[in-house]
């Protein structure tokens, strides 16, 4: 394969999407199958030791070739760590319960859904305080609590929070006083956005992962299970937590199965109740591995200690 060859293709492909864009309804057909073009020819790029460039090719894309043949390599986290929010809360009504999934945003401000508490904390960087901003009126199904948070999410285009109300079967979207019910009798135990204001959520009675479109009156879409529990590629047993990357991929923290797929256990190649997901912009994949006690790092089939797993005191109870 020759880079003449691939830049040909992308003109080809540049050409059909105008023609796409001048046209005055929308064609989903031609879309998925530019879509499939451009993931052909990403994956040719990809693979550069199949590829040759001409004599009289630009020094940039011989640049461009060295650059992507390199993998990310596994940098050694130090394993003494911090506390940033929970430790020495002076504030009785701040302090913590069975705290789950946590959301930081572009600012750095963490938003905590504390569990047992039944209501969601933001705690702004290098604060000594934070705040109620969801919830925190016991326990309940009015439009001022929430019973069992276990995930939450920050809409950056609207400041509006999104919550998985666990208990109360729905996902509500919260700012100040302002609450709406986006997503009703649902077993939804995690929440994702994409770039384009997709939310994604896992219902891990159903065994399925849901797209919907916020602020429209329409059932979500099945992206992932939705074919009964089990361990086959197009099934999930209990999906909790979920991550959503910028070319809209969906990882999913199945309860049996998310990077590994050797059964429980404490190898380097098993991981034991998995919990929060999140994949960096190299495709590393970070799992927090319930039952191990420790961050497990995942790239291309291998896993790899990040922290946690050596004392049995170290890490408990890891969740987001």
């Amino acid at each position: 394969m020759c880079i003449n060859d691939i830049e040909v293709k992308f003109n080809g492909l540049l050409e059909q999407i105008k023609q796409l864009q001048q046209g005055n309804e929308s064609n989903e057909t031609g879309l998925n199958y530019l879509r499939k073009q451009l993931i052909k020819i990403s994956q040719e790029l990809n693979n550069p030791s199949n590829m040759s460039s001409p004599p009289n090719s630009q020094p940039l894309i011989n640049d461009i070739l060295i650059i992507s043949s390199k993998k990310p390599k596994f940098m050694k986290w130090k394993q003494n760590t911090i506390t940033v929010v929970g430790e020495n809360i002076e504030v009785e009504k701040l302090k913590l319960n069975r705290p789950q999934r946590i959301f930081i945003d572009r600012n750095k401000h963490i938003f905590i859904a504390d569990f047992m508490n039944h209501r969601v904390i933001e705690w702004e960087c290098n604060a000594n305080t934070g705040q109620i901003i969801a919830g925190g009126n016991g326990k309940g199904y009015s439009e001022k609590q929430l019973s069992n948070p276990i995930d939450v999410i920050f809409d950056q285009q609207t400041h509006f929070i999104i919550i998985a109300d666990l208990s109360n079967r729905r996902v509500i979207q919260w700012m100040n006083k302002d609450q709406q019910i986006l997503i009703h009798n649902i077993d939804c135990y995690g929440l994702a956005m994409d770039k384009n204001r997709f939310l994604y959520v896992s219902d891990y009675k159903n065994n399925e992962v849901l797209q919907w479109k916020i602020s429209a009156n329409n059932k979500g879409i099945v992206v992932a299970g939705g074919n009964g529990p089990g361990h086959q590629l197009n099934q999930l047993d209990s999906p909790t937590f979920i991550f959503v990357d910028e070319y809209q991929s969906v990882y999913v923290s199945d309860r049996r199965i998310v990077a590994g797929s050797n059964s429980n256990g404490e190898n380097l190649n098993q991981i034991s109740k998995p919990e929060g997901i999140f994949v960096d912009d190299s495709g590393q994949i970070y799992v927090a591995d319930y039952g191990n006690r420790r961050i497990m790092r995942w790239y291309e089939g291998k896993g790899e200690l990040v922290v946690g797993g050596y004392k049995p005191d170290q890490l408990s109870g890891l969740m987001g």
